[in-house]
């Protein structure tokens, strides 16, 4: 009766922000992540297993915000921010009381006192400060699984050096066995972009990228580094075509052209519901990896803040807060209705609603799978991946969500929850697609990174990855002196921080455009100076006492990935 699985993916990521600003911008974004997603999720994936339940979800969580999240300066800083949204909280009571406000909107100050202090207490009683030492327990008790992610959400098809897509996946692997004790299995790809092998040149004319070269697809740099899968969108599903088959133990491959091939049992028929492993062409020797193929249609049930299960009336709403405390304190009421026409929330008007969709979702998932597998015969995994603060931070009562659902599917007779893992070692795909290029942006393409606002950003990527390529061919890393090998290693990090498709994702939507183009021109600033100072400092022996106050205060600003090898960078020579 089993017909499939829902492999559900939430993708856990944010940029460098420790030590570069507080609100709006900065690093009260983690601290909202922490207290409104992570730690609800894990306390109901530690609910579900004293319930004898394996919530079985997999997320994925970028090395760089691993690095933030078990950095020791965050740990006071967030225990302070809940300190100070609890002390919020109580100042607010005061000013309701003092001005008659309605009693309700005076006890939903109780109501979040009490919810940030039991999001303080999970910190430190639950999982003694160590968010990612909580997922590890999980996953070792096989609750869950993580995934990793490029080291620093990287925009992998715009990178114009192979060097750098190689280097965001060697730091991503090396830091996750530093952070979770084991290699990971699978990767999210930063936006869900992907390339296959082609010849490919630079939009813009910065020399030597803009010269058409064939490079190899992302799913050959992944099989260099084991990773067997990654998620993706399904249009580059619908978009696929089929290359050939490996027979059962995957020591020979048939491609379609070839005589031998015989299409039964196979078939290729492009659903988001089969895996397929990816390769660019019958050429499979240079690697492959399997795709996970977001269910589009699905995935909008729960996201969609216009027709999802987030606009429901009686749920949190997001955009509406009281100042200067920043809480909120009504609900959606209407989806489209000004502010000024918000109602009180009620916590207790959102039960009935969270178990009527989850058990809607199910049943919708159910139904999907079974009619699959009916006409096909194959057994179906249907992949949903969401952004992981969609649950909690944008839809307050997602965790609850995710509760019900668990707890739902653990009752089904067709579908189970299913981590990636499992569903890859069920299904062993044997078919080869060639997938198109694309992400999970607008109109998959590659415009919300891409656009005229944003070119100018590239160019900086493109010229800091040639000087960094030259220097080190010019300059031997082994070969260097102490402060030259130190400046190097720090050049190196503010590349791949400078790197994240955070910066283009805020300037495109708007949504923090000042602040990502200033975080943008510090690292390209700073990593530009380390280089010029490692220049001057080829023939020396020691820093100057300006450089070396300007390195030390570097390193303390972006701290991060302390087991980096500038080496990595030349995996590829």
């Amino acid at each position: 009766m089993h017909s499939g699985n829902l492999v559900m993916i939430l993708h856990t990521h944010l940029p460098w922000v420790l030590h570069h600003g507080n609100w709006p911008h900065g690093v009260d974004w983690m601290n909202e992540a922490v207290a409104e997603c992570y730690i609800p999720l894990m306390n109901i994936f530690n609910e579900m297993l004293d319930k004898g339940i394996k919530s079985n979800l997999t997320l994925d969580i970028s090395p760089v915000l691993c690095e933030q999240l078990e950095h020791p300066d965050f740990k006071d800083i967030y225990r302070n921010y809940c300190r100070e949204m609890i002390s919020a909280a109580q100042e607010d009571r005061k000013t309701f009381k003092n001005y008659g406000h309605d009693p309700h909107q005076i006890y939903l100050t109780e109501f979040w006192e009490e919810w940030y202090t039991d999001k303080l207490e999970s910190f430190d009683k639950k999982y003694h400060g160590s968010i990612i030492g909580g997922l590890k327990e999980l996953q070792d008790k096989g609750a869950i699984e993580v995934m990793t992610c490029g080291a620093t959400h990287g925009y992998f098809p715009l990178l114009a050096s192979d060097k750098s897509i190689n280097l965001q996946i060697k730091a991503a692997k090396e830091n996750y066995k530093k952070h979770f004790g084991r290699d990971p299995r699978g990767i999210w790809l930063p936006e869900c972009a992907y390339r296959p092998a082609y010849e490919w040149k630079s939009l813009i004319p910065v020399d030597p990228f803009d010269k058409p070269r064939l490079r190899p697809g992302i799913e050959q740099f992944l099989a260099k580094h084991n990773i067997e899968y990654f998620v993706t969108d399904q249009k580059n599903y619908e978009n696929s075509s089929a290359i050939g088959a490996f027979d059962q133990n995957r020591d020979f491959f048939t491609p379609v052209s070839s005589p031998e091939f015989v299409e039964t049992p196979h078939n290729f028929d492009k659903s988001p519901l089969r895996l397929y492993e990816v390769s660019s062409s019958e050429k499979v020797e240079y690697g492959t990896a399997a795709a996970f193929a977001r269910h589009e249609e699905m995935c909008m049930q729960v996201w969609s803040g216009d027709i999802g299960y987030p606009a429901e009336a009686d749920y949190l709403d997001f955009h509406k807060k009281h100042l200067p405390s920043k809480i909120r304190y009504w609900r959606v009421t209407d989806a489209k209705a000004d502010m000024m026409y918000k109602t009180l929330y009620q916590p207790d008007w959102v039960w009935d609603k969270l178990d009527k969709q989850a058990h809607h979702f199910i049943h919708n998932v159910e139904n999907t799978i079974n009619y699959y597998h009916n006409n096909t015969g194959k057994f179906a995994g249907l992949a949903a991946p969401f952004d992981t603060e969609l649950f909690g931070h944008w839809w307050f009562e997602g965790p609850m969500f995710i509760r019900h659902l668990i707890e739902g599917i653990s009752n089904s007779p067709w579908i189970k929850m299913a981590k990636a893992s499992d569903h890859y070692d069920t299904v062993k795909p044997q078919e080869v697609i060639r997938i198109s290029e694309g992400s999970w942006g607008a109109n998959n393409t590659h415009e919300v990174w891409s656009n005229e606002d944003t070119l100018w950003t590239w160019e900086a990527i493109y010229n800091d990855e040639k000087r960094i390529d030259d220097f080190f061919k010019n300059n031997p890393f082994d070969d260097l002196n102490k402060a030259c090998k130190r400046l190097l290693t720090q050049a190196v990090k503010e590349l791949m921080l400078m790197q994240a498709s955070d910066w283009q994702f805020l300037i495109t939507t708007w949504s923090a455009r000042d602040y990502a183009e200033q975080r943008f021109l510090y690292h390209h600033s700073d990593f530009n100076k380390l280089l010029d100072i490692a220049d001057t400092q080829l023939s020396k022996k020691s820093l100057s006492k300006e450089d070396s106050l300007y390195i030390e205060e570097t390193e303390k600003r972006n701290d991060c990935f302390n087991e980096l090898d500038p080496n990595w960078w030349k995996e590829l020579d």
